[in-house]
């Protein structure tokens, strides 16, 4: 019995010192504001993305397959029925959710996720309408031709015409030998692309490969690597995007219609390996990146920040890190970034970044259960 005791005991010190190393950790500082990090849930498995509803509750992802309603900081028991089924093995599973513009007219929610096929998978998009705690009518209305072990992709965004982007990464596929005849750079596949459809699926008659033999109608941009932000700017309404690099060359992008990104033939980042990839830096007709990092931070989640609840922090971009643990605070001058500050710093994996309704910065963590899975920024003052 007394070691039981002895046992309880330590169990029960760990307890406390966890939750007083949490406690002490959500005070912050940056060149502009004091913070508090502030935990608004736990008990999510491997958050993926996040969305606000209009009476104020969130849907959330877990990468295993399930939609999850947060209801005033409780996250509800019941999971979301109607979910398609997902590839959930390794980087694949349910990934990011968005509403309809119109969403309170037609109640349309977006996922998209790792779709089987056979015994391989590929990047999709789902849309059904979101009714009484469940998705009714689910459909696919984007399925890529794309095959691989990973880097699926999968983000979403409206811009303010109406048409829905869609990310999808290179599936890993290896650069090696002739670069130029890299999946990225071939159009007749969905890889290492950004698309541009209708909120049906349907493809935009002004598209700018759709009367390009072979190629797939509903690429926008392509020569992307692994692109897991993008956010149409609510002041130019731009779409902009973050993509992973190998080791270092992450990149931040300005999606233009018809451009090429690159990868692999160019790049500023090295093999896991440290051995080269790119032909260089440069090349004539391929778009540079308006920020790269190097080392990488794996950048996942991208806000544009329009709130009042950090007024000196409107128009910055914010940048959530994987590997780096951070997130990247990004001044801009028109399309120049000219400054960056780190943000929130080795608090865990940094999946997905949203402003609330609320005006505050909201963190999704992709962590086990154990470990708060969303947490809000709130300002203590300015410095």
């Amino acid at each position: 019995m007394l070691r039981i005791a002895s046992f309880l005991s330590s169990v029960c010190v760990c307890f406390m010192l966890c939750l007083v190393c949490f406690s002490q950790s959500t005070g912050h500082e940056s060149e502009k504001y004091n913070y508090n990090a502030v935990p608004v849930v736990s008990g999510l498995e491997h958050m993926w993305g996040m969305v606000f509803l209009p009476n104020g509750d969130m849907l959330v992802t877990e990468r295993p397959g399930r939609l999850r309603i947060v209801r005033e900081g409780i996250l509800l028991d019941a999971s979301i029925a109607g979910v398609p089924e997902v590839h959930a093995r390794g980087q694949g599973g349910l990934l990011d959710v968005i509403l309809h513009p119109q969403f309170e007219s037609n109640r349309f929610v977006y996922l998209s996720y790792s779709k089987p096929i056979g015994g391989n998978s590929t990047t999709a998009v789902a849309r059904g309408r979101f009714e009484n705690h469940e998705l009714l009518d689910v459909e696919d209305i984007f399925v890529a031709d794309s095959r691989g072990r990973g880097h699926f992709g999968s983000r979403l965004a409206f811009d303010n015409d109406g048409f829905l982007f869609i990310t999808v990464g290179d599936r890993q596929a290896s650069p090696s030998g002739d670069l130029e005849a890299h999946a990225a750079q071939d159009l007749s596949n969905h890889h290492g692309t950004i698309n541009r459809v209708h909120d049906d699926g349907s493809i935009p008659e002004d598209n700018p490969f759709v009367d390009v033999p072979d190629a797939e109608p509903s690429i926008w941009s392509y020569g992307h690597r692994n692109p897991q932000g993008l956010i149409n700017h609510p002041v130019t309404g731009k779409i902009w995007s973050v993509e992973h690099g190998p080791k270092g060359g992450d990149e931040l992008n300005l999606i233009v219609k018809g451009a090429n990104y690159g990868w692999p033939v160019i790049g500023y980042g090295v093999n896991y390996g440290g051995s080269g990839i790119h032909d260089s830096t440069r090349r004539e007709g391929m778009r540079q990146p308006l920020h790269f990092w190097v080392p990488s931070i794996s950048p996942a989640g991208l806000l544009v920040y329009s709130g009042d609840k950090f007024p000196d922090w409107n128009g910055n971009m914010f940048v959530g890190g994987l590997s780096g643990q951070q997130i990247a605070r990004l001044t801009t001058d028109g399309q120049k970034v000219i400054g960056e500050e780190t943000l929130y710093s080795g608090f865990g994996r940094i999946r997905d970044i949203h402003q609330g309704p609320d005006g505050y910065i909201y963190l999704g963590r992709d962590t086990t259960a154990d470990n708060p899975s969303i947490i809000r920024l709130e300002p203590q003052g300015t410095n």
